[in-house]
């Protein structure tokens, strides 16, 4: 079996951590320099479409509807928000590393079908949280996709986007009846509750990151 190449580096603001990313044919992996495992893959992206599609399939009734995402990764949930939305939609991804939307507008893009060409679609370089703390209340939906879940894994300053201040700021920024998701490689009763006390109905929903029924189950919570 063909080998893994390293064909690009970028180091994650703030605290030095230096992401790589792999190529082997039309495969590609996203890994913490001198840490075990992958941050994802590119082969691997049932739960990154699940976080746009149940998300936008509650936003049928509008015909512009307005999605900020957090997180670019591979833009496979980029391409799924686009393939769930009208030709009137707008989608805005807050991505943190500029190099991850560099990759994605050269080779890594082919993985999801370069969504980043689509004209319905802007990025937005630098923090989601920034955004957030707008609390503009323009957002129709707001998928969550910036570490491994509640406990931040690559940055711990990811960590407020999982906490009451941050869904505190991410529920003002929602517009009337729309609808927050979250993305976790795994459950945390404790975050529901926390969702729940903010005032958020709240339904976590077991997917796969393969494809139904294939891969690791992670988690998406859904909030309105």
């Amino acid at each position: 079996m063909a080998r893994f190449n390293e064909i690009g580096t970028a180091t994650i603001p703030g605290n030095g951590t230096r992401l790589r990313l792999l190529q082997r044919n039309d495969e590609f992996s996203i890994k913490i320099a001198g840490a075990p495992g992958e941050l994802m893959n590119s082969r691997l992206h049932g739960s990154e479409d699940a976080l746009a599609t149940l998300a936008c399939e509650r936003l049928s009734h509008l015909p512009e509807p307005n999605i900020l995402i957090g997180g670019l990764g591979m833009g496979f949930t980029l391409a799924a928000a686009l393939a769930s939305t009208g030709e009137k939609a707008r989608v805005t991804v807050a991505e943190l590393v500029p190099e991850v939307e560099t990759w994605n507008r050269g080779p890594l893009g082919s993985a999801a079908g370069y969504p980043l060409n689509d004209a319905r679609a802007q990025v937005h370089i630098g923090d989601v949280a920034e955004l957030l703390r707008q609390g503009d209340g323009n957002w129709d939906a707001i998928l969550l996709d910036v570490d491994n879940g509640p406990e931040g894994l690559t940055r711990k300053e990811n960590n407020w986007i999982y906490s009451p201040e941050g869904i505190s700021a991410a529920q003002k920024s929602l517009s009337r009846d729309g609808i927050l998701a979250y993305w976790s490689a795994g459950p945390e009763h404790a975050f529901t509750e926390r969702l729940r006390r903010a005032g958020f109905s709240v339904e976590p929903v077991v997917v796969r990151a393969l494809r139904p029924g294939k891969g690791a189950r992670h988690t998406i919570w859904l909030a309105w």
